[in-house]
């Protein structure tokens, strides 16, 4: 009997810790229009997958049927073919490739910024060993020896340290500077969704509601105020879309109150 007992006070001590690791590796903060997510230390990086969906659906959707704790936008694409412009890794594989995107590939602009487009920002999930790590890095960037990618998704543009905008096809500018066309509505303030890395185990999340707008400008200033290493764009807009538990969902007021059909997502599990 004393023998049981002592199993059953180790059992439930290892359960409570179990269930408080479990419960603080996500911290959703909200203040002035922002919501500021943390994914905290090593085991939550196993718990991060890309998705990409064969029809178009909501963010909601795609939360529930990955079952999934948290559940943001992620890359680029085109509404009216439903095709990705945008890579997206899904357990170490292509899910997602903007070269099977006809109209892409008949695109003009794209055809002469191409190689602009196809190597844009994207973030990802490596195993190195039998450790995880996070990088935001270009698209065509090698992945480190003894290493292997887990899963990722391209969007961009990067953001911080350096606002790669113009790099990224973002932006384009006639001879004398002038922007003559943008992409993304990186210029002007709308609603966004933002990834970014800090230290080795902290992954950051910010959706930028319609309550408080921006543009990448002031999205760079605040990756700098919160200490952030690195940091690049999801989709935003009426794209922006995120879904914690049953607790929270957040879409664009712009949209129509059901929130817009999408791609990609970063779920975690």
């Amino acid at each position: 009997m004393r023998v049981l007992k002592i199993f059953l006070i180790l059992f439930m001590l290892f359960f409570a810790s179990n269930q408080c690791s479990f419960a603080n590796d996500i911290s959703v903060d909200y203040n002035n229009g922002i919501y500021h997510i943390v994914l905290k230390g090593e085991k939550i990086k196993k718990k991060i997958r890309f998705i990409s969906s064969e029809d178009l659906i909501t963010n909601n959707e795609a939360h529930k049927r990955a079952g999934a704790r948290l559940t943001v936008n992620a890359g680029y694409f085109d509404p009216k073919n439903g095709k990705t412009i945008s890579y997206v890794v899904t357990d170490r594989s292509t899910s997602a490739d903007p070269l099977f995107n006809p109209a892409l590939l008949g695109n003009n602009f794209f055809k002469r910024h191409s190689a602009q487009i196809l190597n844009r920002s994207e973030f990802r999930v490596l195993q190195c060993g039998n450790k995880y790590k996070y990088d935001i890095t270009s698209h065509n960037s090698g992945i480190p020896f003894e290493c292997a990618l887990v899963t990722s998704a391209q969007a961009g543009p990067l953001v911080y340290p350096a606002l790669k905008m113009e790099e990224e096809a973002f932006i384009v500018k006639d001879d004398e500077g002038n922007v003559i066309r943008e992409s993304a509505s990186v210029l002007h303030k709308t609603s966004r969704t933002i990834i970014g890395i800090k230290g080795k185990d902290e992954c950051h999340i910010l959706i930028i509601t319609d309550e408080n707008p921006m543009d990448l400008y002031d999205v760079q200033k605040l990756c700098k105020e919160l200490n952030l290493d690195r940091a690049m764009a999801f989709d935003g807009g009426s794209s922006t879309s995120m879904n914690y538990k049953k607790d929270i969902e957040v879409i664009s007021i712009k949209g129509d109150g059901a929130g817009r059909m999408l791609k990609s997502f970063m779920v975690v599990y």
